[in-house]
């Protein structure tokens, strides 16, 4: 089956036939009469001769940091339907939170010709800054904010903010904070730096005896907690960086006799799968990580189709999901 073929059985021009694979402009009846014809012979176009026409591979490099996380399978959800309705597809590319794998990517994708790359960020190191500086193709950034270039992002510093203020409104004055490393500028360092702001606006001051640094992990969650708890057992109160390290300091803090919240009181950020099933249910902050994904879609969309290049940084907001946990 060729073009020549669809459009003669469909009873329209050839023109039309390879306007409609293209998405141009075909009227409603012969575009109906072609998707019949497609539907019903099971013709798929060939990729080879739609990248010689248009030099597009119609193929979007996709780096993530990790793929056992609620978050950024929820902002894959949202990138595929866009990128699927345009034409486009995915080759998803997994890091393991290692920035030397990112650059690594970054190198492949630009030698093998996608058409444009959405990096899931984590870190961004003086080589990162010089390679995207002088990119080859067009790329869109999610998760974190570099100035300059196309980024779409969640205001951490004000998740900070708002968690904190809520616990200390609850009467919490021992609070304790477990976080992830500074490099990761939105988790590791704005998320922080919301917490230790709120707390200084409450008298209460995060000494570093009051902090633990932990992966991204459940695991990790728990063995942090337990530290902190040994160290500080007047603890009443703990905010972790992510649902998942809060729900492993929940399970330390079960099997050390301690009652949630009575006793200590436990929050997290991203309003996860399992946050809102524990028991207690877990107080948490909802980021909009479906949506971030939709709009780094349609961003590099844009950029690959011509219509400019986009470098505006869109910060979306987020909401304080208050539950039994606090």
């Amino acid at each position: 089956m060729n073009i020549g073929d669809i459009a003669r059985m469909a009873g329209v021009s050839r023109a039309a036939v390879s306007r409609y694979l293209n998405s141009g402009y075909v009227s409603d009846e012969k575009r109906e009469r072609i998707r019949r014809v497609i539907e019903e012979t099971g013709y798929q176009p060939s990729v080879m001769a739609q990248t010689l026409r248009t030099k597009k591979t119609f193929l979007i490099g996709v780096i993530l940091p990790r793929v056992n996380s609620d978050s950024i399978s929820s902002v894959i959800e949202g990138i595929g339907p866009v990128l699927q309705d345009a034409g486009y597809n995915m080759l998803l590319a997994t890091t393991d939170n290692s920035p030397v794998k990112e650059l690594e990517f970054l190198q492949i994708f630009s030698n093998h010709r996608v058409d444009g790359v959405i990096l899931v960020a984590t870190v961004f190191t003086e080589e990162h800054k010089r390679i995207l500086k002088d990119y080859a193709l067009p790329f869109v950034l999610v998760g974190q904010s570099l100035p300059g270039f196309a980024c779409v992002y969640h205001d951490d510093y004000s998740a900070g903010l708002l968690l904190t203020r809520y616990i200390i409104g609850k009467g919490r004055r021992n609070v304790g904070y477990i976080g992830v490393l500074s490099e990761d500028e939105a988790v590791g360092q704005r998320r922080f730096e919301g917490v230790r702001d709120a707390l200084a606006e409450g008298g209460i001051p995060l000494s570093p005896g009051m902090r633990e640094t932990a992966d991204f992990s459940t695991e990790s969650g728990y063995e942090r907690m337990k530290a902190l708890f040994e160290r500080r057992g007047d603890i009443d109160a703990v905010i972790c960086a992510t649902d998942r390290i809060a729900l492993g300091a929940m399970r330390y803090l079960k099997e050390a006799g301690k009652r949630v919240p009575e006793d200590v009181a436990v929050a997290g950020f991203g309003d996860n799968i399992v946050s809102g099933v524990t028991s207690p249910a877990m107080t948490t902050v909802r980021f909009r990580y479906r949506e971030s994904g939709m709009l780094a879609a349609e961003k590099i969309l844009k950029e690959i189709s011509g219509g400019g290049d986009d470098r505006q940084q869109v910060m979306l907001d987020v909401g304080l999901v208050p539950r039994e946990s606090v």
